[in-house]
């Protein structure tokens, strides 16, 4: 059966062998199967892959390999800034005997109790310190045990660090937050209830001051966090908590920095721009491949990296070419990062548009409250909504 004429963005039209006319799988067809992490293109298999990497330094590119998973990945950043600079310290609750998560394990036995050290249950009291130790030169690792407590600290990250650089006006380059960076785990893993599956990152991608980052597997983590601590700005760093086992990769010995701001092109195509980040990436890929399958498109898949400030000319230069965009992301789909990506998108692509851009993305309720596996965007979600703009 063939799929009805697709307009592409330059005028030419094609056709394409259509396997399915539905989204919803036969009974004993399943897309929405568990990601293989051995496997996915995302994460480097090999040495080789992973030494291949533009972007790493050539002293990264030159080096070796260790095939670490991303908690370990954020340790071996974390190591290194402590030991090469004096001015970083590491503190929050329980990072002192490894955190919840073990992404500080050993580093109070190696740096000492007063560069790695505990803090009260004060989420706000530690975002406090943590700008008042930046105010007077030091690089403060800020860790929230989980992103869902950061939301007492908000008036320090909102009022006082992201405002320090506009408050000192001509002096903003000797009075400023840089080098402070606040890591929380975030995202949901299937069984976190109310007060451990949130997704905020878009409530801090509304202040201006701040970067906020999100990896998406350990060699992105090691090099957009050590590019953090050297921000002249203030970096929240979301870690998705369900990858720091899960994503396992080889991931370069040495220290090097990954740029921020910048999104990255994971996979070419020409028919969809599809634009995610974190976990929902691998949702994306395996998406994409039954539906490159089922439906002979192609599709370009996106790592925005850097949520706040994102990176629009990638985005847009895509989405000239595809003529088709979709979003996707954990959080809840009202005013989330899908909503702003996609206002951007329309507002300068709307001559090439093809179809309206889409978002898949979490409901608007509370996680725990409607289940998370039901919440979050799925295979089939994602593939639903490919086959709604190729079809418009």
């Amino acid at each position: 059966m063939l799929r009805p004429l697709l307009r592409c963005p330059s005028g030419s039209v094609t056709t394409s062998l259509l396997r399915r006319s539905y989204a919803s799988a036969p009974s004993k067809a399943r897309l929405n199967i568990p990601t293989d992490y051995g496997k996915t293109p995302l994460l480097h298999h090999t040495s080789k892959s992973a030494l291949a990497n533009q972007e790493l330094p050539e002293t990264a590119r030159n080096g070796t390999t260790s095939r670490i998973n991303l908690f370990q990945a954020v340790n071996q950043a974390m190591a290194h800034s402590l030991r090469t600079d004096p001015r970083t310290i590491l503190f929050g609750e329980d990072v002192a005997f490894g955190g919840v998560f073990r992404c500080s394990m050993n580093l109070q036995s190696e740096f000492g109790e007063d560069r790695v050290f505990n803090t009260p249950l004060s989420e706000q009291g530690l975002v406090g310190f943590a700008v008042g130790a930046a105010l007077e030169g030091l690089k403060p690792i800020a860790e929230i045990q989980f992103a869902d407590y950061v939301f007492p600290a908000f008036d320090q990250i909102v009022n006082e660090a992201a405002k320090i650089r506009y408050r000192y006006g001509s002096n903003a380059d000797q009075y400023n937050c840089g080098g402070m960076v606040i890591r929380m785990p975030t995202g949901a893993v299937g069984h976190g209830a109310l007060y451990h599956t949130q997704s905020p990152e878009s409530l801090f991608s509304h202040v201006p001051g701040f970067i906020v980052v999100e990896p998406r597997s350990p060699l992105q983590a090691k090099g957009l966090l050590l590019a953090a601590l050297e921000s002249p700005d203030p970096v929240i760093f979301m870690e998705p908590k369900i990858l720091y086992r899960a994503a396992v990769e080889h991931v370069p010995a040495e220290p090097y920095t990954l740029p921020l701001q910048k999104a990255e092109v994971l996979k070419d195509g020409k028919d969809i721009t599809i634009v995610s980040y974190g976990t929902p990436l691998y949702t994306c890929q395996n998406a994409i491949t039954a539906a490159e399958k089922d439906f002979g498109c192609s599709i370009e898949l996106i790592d925005l990296r850097t949520i706040f400030p994102w990176d629009r000319p990638a985005i847009l230069n895509s989405v000239r070419k595809t003529g088709r965009c979709i979003v996707v992301h954990e959080s809840m789909v009202n005013a989330g990062v899908g909503a702003e990506v996609a206002a951007t998108v329309q507002e300068h692509c709307f001559l090439r548009l093809e179809a309206p851009v889409q978002r898949v993305a979490g409901w608007t309720t509370h996680t725990g409250l409607a289940f998370e596996k039901y919440n979050i965007p799925d295979v089939v979600r994602v593939y639903d909504s490919i086959k709604t703009v190729l079809e418009y």
